[in-house]
């Protein structure tokens, strides 16, 4: 049962950075975001919300196999880092999209590149399976900061 509820509370927990994400997302999607000029490998619009729920759902999944196989102690250093990178995943919604600053979206997805590497680091030690399922996130946000810096630079 306790499994079942930790489950539970990874995927409010992920629905929670998800709904905040795209509250300050939503209306710089529909006036902003169409003017900018973007790099040619920006994908249709349509690509984002699938790969994000994806994404969203390993980031869940993984959190909670971190927790019901680890014990207290390494779990602590784990959660630190995971903690951080769902906080830089929030705030690069915020500083982009709401405050409609491609560059310190940049210097976000940065120090988001930086905690997802220490969780993925923190969780292998842990188990393999969270930390792999956390790669395809790794590659997406490695592209995301591509995109990002494509955009600061051909809007600058």
């Amino acid at each position: 049962m306790k499994e079942k509820k930790a489950l539970v509370f990874f995927i409010l927990l992920i629905i929670a950075v998800q709904l905040s994400g795209s509250y300050f997302t939503f209306s710089s999607i529909q006036d902003w975001y169409p003017t900018l000029i973007k790099p040619f490998w920006n994908p249709p619009k349509w690509v984002f919300a699938p790969v994000w729920t994806i994404l969203y759902l390993s980031i869940a999944v993984s959190g909670w196999l971190v927790f019901i196989q680890s014990t207290q102690l390494s779990k602590k250093a784990a959660f630190r880092w995971y903690g951080a990178q769902l906080f830089f995943n929030f705030l690069w919604s915020y500083l982009f999209f709401y405050l409609r600053c491609p560059l310190l979206g940049l210097v976000d997805i940065f120090l988001l590149i930086i905690a997802l590497y220490a969780t993925l680091h923190s969780f292998y030690s842990i188990s393999k399976k969270a930390s792999l399922l956390l790669v395809p996130y790794f590659v997406w946000v490695l592209y995301a900061a591509s995109l990002n810096l494509g955009i600061y630079i051909l809007n600058r």
